[in-house]
């Protein structure tokens, strides 16, 4: 057999399984991420709620550390960080206080009268927000709260009209595959009814059964692979995982054994799919004279998450912006430099002192990518330590792109 004839044989062999790699792990989806999920109960909810969270924010700043030395005090910035930082904060505050918002009419919300559901659900979707990326939690497909979580969606789709871009809907308390087959189904049936685009939808992983089936098999990755390109996400939700393993309530956290286990599993299944991995939430709420200490925790979580690679998370409440945007924004200022040093070496412009290899550099590249795109790192400085515009970032970043 030639060689020719080798490879032609080979290329035969292996065809399905091309095949079987590309259509399970297209790689990024080319949008941003970001950087934090708000929850808002249904009945809470107006139009005017991304601007009344950053006014609440701010007024939590400038009544708990009114300057940016209080602020670097209560956190520990490192000085020469601690002025941009806190100034990229607040700037942020005024500007886009919330990146993703999800209108709640699960936990948040609880189980109400059919016509007061109804009544929310419209409401809600007569008051888009002024949020890059919204959506609405609806209520699980188990059996007991089926009908009413699809019929608020059903609602809520009739009455929002043109579908916003960054729409998407979470399904929480996944405990099958087939229930995510059926929230397919369920989009499908909803798009024809109302002549709508395809849509997306995230996996709230609240339940041990998402993570490890009966069969022994990780059924989050078998649920990733049944949604295809409809699932957006997976968001880990912190305390209903917990208590379903016994955790006792006051040790139910981010960082305890069995969440990072969980998210572990989370990122394998997701990793390559162009699938966003979200961790969840703390409930320890800076209020009255707690503040000081739920930043600091807040603050801790949020870089610790970061550090694993998990670039999302919940936010609760208004004071916890404050410090979701500073823990973001120290952890790429302060490893900005040394990315772009290595990147621009990579580039062959100098030496770093690192020999990266394209995988490490498309990681370095995501890396200063997200930075710009929540608002750490400017793209001015971007082509002046690296000289690359933000396109040619996207593109070392594995991105994908659309040309010209």
């Amino acid at each position: 057999m030639s060689l020719e004839d080798l490879i032609g044989a080979l290329d035969q062999r292996l065809a399905a399984a091309d095949a079987a790699l590309a259509a399970d792990y297209p790689g990024d989806r080319g949008v941003r991420q970001p950087v934090h999920t708000v929850y808002v109960p249904a009945d809470q909810y107006t139009a005017g709620t991304v601007d009344d969270w950053g006014t609440r924010a701010r007024a939590t700043v400038a009544e708990y550390a009114g300057s940016a030395a209080a602020f670097a005090q209560v956190l520990e910035l490192p000085a020469a960080l601690a002025g941009e930082v806190y100034d990229r904060m607040r700037a942020k505050l005024e500007r886009e206080p919330i990146e993703d918002l999800r209108i709640d009419f699960e936990d948040g919300y609880g189980n109400r009268p059919d016509d007061e559901e109804d009544a929310a659900a419209i409401a809600a979707a007569e008051s888009v927000p002024g949020s890059p990326y919204f959506g609405l939690r609806i209520k699980s497909l188990e059996a007991p709260t089926r009908r009413r979580g699809v019929r608020t969606l059903d609602l809520f789709l009739k009455h929002l009209g043109a579908i916003p871009d960054g729409f998407v809907t979470t399904l929480p308390k996944v405990t099958s595959v087939e229930q995510v087959e059926a929230m397919v189904l369920v989009l499908e049936t909803l798009e024809r009814a109302h002549g709508l685009p395809r849509l997306k939808f995230e996996i709230q992983v609240e339940t041990p059964q998402a993570i490890l089936g009966s069969d022994g098999s990780a059924l989050i990755a078998r649920m990733v692979k049944a949604g295809g390109d409809r699932v957006s996400g997976l968001h880990y939700g912190t305390y209903d995982y917990s208590a379903s393993l016994g955790v006792a309530a006051a040790y139910q956290s981010m960082e305890h054994p069995v969440a990072d286990h969980a998210k572990d599993v989370m990122q394998l299944a997701a990793a390559g799919t162009g699938v966003f991995v979200s961790d969840g939430s703390t409930n320890v709420l800076p209020v009255g004279d707690a503040v000081h200490d739920a930043w600091r925790l807040h603050f801790r979580l949020v870089r610790r998450s970061l550090a694993r690679g998990i670039y999302q998370g919940w936010d609760m409440h208004p004071g916890q912006l404050p410090t979701r945007f500073a823990a973001t924004y120290l952890f790429y200022r302060e490893g900005f430099e040394q990315a772009a040093g290595r990147l621009s070496a990579y580039l062959g412009r100098g030496e770093s002192g690192y020999l990266d290899e394209p995988a490490t550099a498309a990681a370095l590249a995501a890396f200063v990518l997200r930075g710009v795109e929540c608002g750490a790192i400017d793209a001015t400085e971007v082509d002046k330590l690296i000289g690359v515009d933000p396109h040619e970032l996207a593109k070392l970043a594995r991105r994908k792109v659309t040309e010209g």
